[in-house]
């Protein structure tokens, strides 16, 4: 398994839990956990990532990124369930409300909510906005509220997964990898995976989960699957709201496409990702936190006592994720753009599945 994000690291822990012997591979295992960084680097997808599940209100009702998202709702109170251990607490946090932008939104969002009652989605108005439906001083056209979806701490999962990761027994190499072999000629069924270390291990099926450094590892086996940075900025914002206004506040408020999440008694985390190319606007911070002219002022003066960016795989010409066997033993899960911590537990079980076709052809190792 290459690639220890939400959805490397998750897939792993899955593999090893129905009694798949795993090997994670990642640079980043010999690093801290946190959002802490120069500001300068961008963030790896899951650490710059706020873990917002977006999966009952997605707009479509049909298609794979449905389903998948369907099926990750499923599974994710099971995973919170099975991480949650008082060493690495992990709680799925919920409702999700989503203002809309406009009248035509608006009544788009009041079909949905009709479609979905027993899904936990409401449609409000703003004139029927109370305290339980949102606490913000100029709600404009109204909004869903999701009692479903909402938020994983991603930073707290990382942690829960990686001391469940250890006591699966999983093999944690804090390498990078250089280069992927095929296996030879023959009865060897093994792909021999070489890391910078000079270093070589050996598995019966690779799996790659590196977002944006896939191709680097792909192209020279002859497989092309390009895929476009985007990336996101995350500002940690010191409040002075007035007390009401954080009385019954959500696990996520989406305004204006921007995500703000209360993390502590007076902080707020407010982002998107919302730039294409590697290099974070100066401007595109100042953009956002106008919530598109829907910010209270006490929003607007906050103090940022903390700032990052991170990029976000996004599949080029084809829909997100990229999900595919490549080869017998090579399988890629990646590209999830910005969904990597939502996804995570459908992809998992993806991987599973595919990993268990090809169980007839050799032990179950990766």
């Amino acid at each position: 398994m290459i690639g220890a994000g939400a959805v490397g690291a998750g897939t792993a822990w899955h593999l090893a839990c129905q009694g798949h012997r795993v090997t994670l591979i990642d640079p980043c295992l010999a690093e801290s956990i946190n959002h802490k960084n120069s500001h300068h680097e961008p963030l790896n997808g899951t650490d710059a990532s706020l873990g917002v599940l977006m999966g009952h209100i997605f707009r479509r009702s049909s298609g794979r990124a449905w389903r998948l998202r369907q099926r990750s709702m499923e599974l994710w109170p099971k995973w919170v369930e099975k991480l949650n251990h008082p060493e690495t607490p992990l709680h799925l946090d919920t409702p999700l409300i989503q203002l809309a932008s406009g009248p035509e939104e608006a009544e788009r969002m009041q079909s949905l909510a009709k479609q979905r009652i027993e899904l936990g989605l409401e449609y409000f108005t703003s004139a029927n906005t109370s305290s339980r439906h949102l606490p913000w001083p100029n709600p404009g056209y109204g909004g869903l509220r999701s009692q479903n979806d909402g938020r994983v701490d991603p930073l707290a999962l990382q942690r829960a997964l990686r001391r469940s990761l250890e006591r699966k027994k999983v093999s944690l190499l804090a390498s990078r990898v250089k280069s992927l072999h095929r296996p030879n000629d023959g009865d060897d069924t093994h792909w021999r995976v070489e890391l910078d270390t000079g270093d070589n291990t050996h598995c019966h099926c690779v799996v790659v989960c590196t977002a944006l450094a896939s191709n680097l590892l792909l192209n020279p086996l002859g497989h092309s699957l390009p895929m476009a940075a985007v990336l996101g900025q995350v500002l940690d914002l010191q409040v002075s709201a007035p007390a009401t206004s954080w009385d019954h506040w959500p696990a996520v408020l989406v305004c204006a496409g921007v995500n703000l999440i209360r993390h502590s008694k007076d902080q707020l985390l407010l982002g998107a990702t919302l730039e294409e190319g590697e290099q974070p606007s100066a401007h595109e911070p100042l953009i956002m936190r106008r919530l598109g002219g829907l910010a209270p002022n006490w929003l607007l003066q906050a103090e940022v006592v903390d700032h990052w960016h991170g990029l976000r795989a996004r599949p080029s010409g084809r829909p997100a994720p990229l999900l595919e066997v490549l080869e017998q033993g090579l399988i890629l899960a990646s590209g999830h753009y910005r969904n990597g911590v939502l996804l995570a537990p459908a992809t998992a079980e993806w991987v599973q599945h595919q990993i268990n076709i090809e169980s007839i052809t050799f032990p179950r190792m990766i």
